[in-house]
């Protein structure tokens, strides 16, 4: 098998860690569900300027190509060289981060999901897919009072539709070209929705890149509140749903960026000060294990001082001890911003 050819401005993780000799042993092998090596780093060749560059097609894939992801999880996650998942899903009660409203506009969480015994996103078939979007409704219909809503298929609706759902943040789009090269995309939009609490402060994305992308969030600064709604609705989904789970990595995820808790906790903050203090803010952010998006989230620029924090850490830490920082971090962000 000839060895896959990177753009020479390619800094991706894959292109830094496959060496030919990896390759040569890595490329003949094929999951049960026939996933192979070459499958898995397409998003890596295509995008030159992808960040990471290979995808896992389902469970066994990170035990598989455990030679090539395990070097990669290391690098990214900046774990030790033996690493194992800490879960710790435990009620917080959190001092309010922002009562009077000055700083944060909202704040959300999310964690990624995959249905065991299904492939992941990249790799599931059309038939597998639509199973899982079957599963999935079925489940939020024993959702408690608090979290009832209803579950919108795509398939069917028109682009219009689905560009009004988009802008009320009903739906969530086609993905991206990194997804794309990967074959998440296929098939797009049958056996996609969204399931919606009647609040709109919960919510399930359906075959995105992940089977599920459970969200809470809700336009004020409580954090731990977020994450308690995150945490009911995760209980009552794991008695009907069971999630794709390593002892070593956590839940397992398409992307080997979000494995671990999967969970990725954040706030939208006005910070106008530290706008133009950028090395003092990213200081902070490094200090407290967290990470700057723009304001329309990754790869997005920061419009009118408003900038998307979040953790950095999946692996090797609790769920728990993730908002604890998160809420650590903002606090001592927006004490900055204040003396500033």
């Amino acid at each position: 098998m000839v060895f896959p050819k990177f753009h020479p401005d390619s800094c991706a993780l894959i292109k830094q860690y496959l060496t030919p000799a990896l390759f040569g042993q890595l490329a003949p092998l094929e999951t049960r569900t026939g996933f192979t090596l070459g499958a898995a780093i397409q998003s890596g060749i295509k995008n030159p300027d992808s960040h990471i560059g290979i995808y896992a097609g389902d469970a066994q894939s990170y035990n598989l190509f455990s030679p090539i992801l395990d070097p990669i999880i290391h690098a990214y996650h900046a774990v030790e060289e033996t690493f194992e998942h800490k879960p710790g899903l435990d009620q917080i009660l959190l001092a309010p981060l922002d009562p009077d409203k000055a700083f944060i506009l909202s704040a959300r969480v999310r964690v990624a999901r995959n249905l065991k015994g299904f492939s992941f996103p990249c790799h599931i078939t059309h038939q597998n897919r639509s199973q899982v979007e079957s599963l999935v409704s079925e489940a939020v219909q024993s959702l408690p009072r608090d979290l009832k809503g209803g579950y919108l298929p795509f398939k069917g609706l028109a682009p219009s539709q689905i560009q009004d759902l988009l802008a009320r943040k009903l739906a969530f789009p086609k993905g991206d070209r990194f997804q794309d090269a990967a074959g998440i995309n296929r098939d797009f939009p049958d056996s996609r929705g969204i399931f919606a609490s009647n609040d709109k402060k919960f919510m399930i994305w359906v075959n995105e890149e992940d089977h599920l992308r459970i969200i809470s969030m809700e336009s004020s600064s409580d954090i731990c509140g977020v994450f308690n709604r995150l945490r009911l609705g995760l209980d009552h989904l794991s008695h009907r749903l069971e999630f794709a789970f390593d002892k070593k990595y956590g839940f397992l995820t398409s992307c080997p960026t979000n494995i671990g808790t999967a969970m990725r906790a954040g706030v939208h903050i006005r910070l106008r000060k530290l706008e133009k203090n950028h090395k003092l803010l990213k200081s902070l952010v490094n200090r407290y294990q967290l990470q700057i998006r723009g304001t329309g989230g990754e790869k997005t620029s920061i419009d009118k001082g408003i900038f998307d924090i979040s953790n950095k850490q999946r692996l090797g830490i609790s769920e728990t001890r993730i908002i604890k920082n998160l809420h650590t971090g903002v606090a001592a962000i927006i004490e900055a911003e204040k003396n500033l």
